[in-house]
C-alpha cells in the first residue's frame, strides 16, 4: 500500500502493517470525538512512526497514486475534527 505522510513523501507499506494502522485509526477516532489532546498527539505519532518505521521510502522521482494520505505531523486536533471521523481514515 502506497502512504503518503502529508508535508513528508510516500511510502510503500507492506501489507501486513494495515491492521495495526487500521487499529491507531479507530482509536484517533475516538480520541478526536473526546477532544482527547494528549491521546490524539500520541496515537497520530505512533501513526506516522509506523509507517516511517516500516515502510519503505518511495524515490521522489517516482510518481505513484496513494492508496492512503495521512496528516502532517503538526496537524491540530481541532483540524483533525474535520479528518478523523465516522471510519476515519481508513474504511473498516
Amino acid at each position: 500500500m502506497i502512504v503518503r505522510i502529508s508535508s513528508e513523501g510516500q511510502y510503500n507499506l507492506p501489507g501486513s502493517h494495515i491492521d495495526r494502522l487500521n487499529e491507531i485509526d479507530n482509536a484517533l477516532v475516538e480520541a478526536v470525538e473526546a477532544e482527547d489532546q494528549p491521546a490524539f498527539e500520541t496515537l497520530l505519532k505512533r501513526m506516522l512512526d509506523l509507517v516511517r518505521e516500516h515502510g519503505e521510502p518511495v524515490p521522489v522521482d517516482e510518481l505513484l497514486e496513494s492508496d492512503l494520505i495521512l496528516p502532517e505531523p503538526d496537524l491540530t486536533l481541532r483540524e483533525a475534527e474535520e479528518l478523523f471521523v465516522g471510519e476515519g481514515l481508513l474504511p473498516g
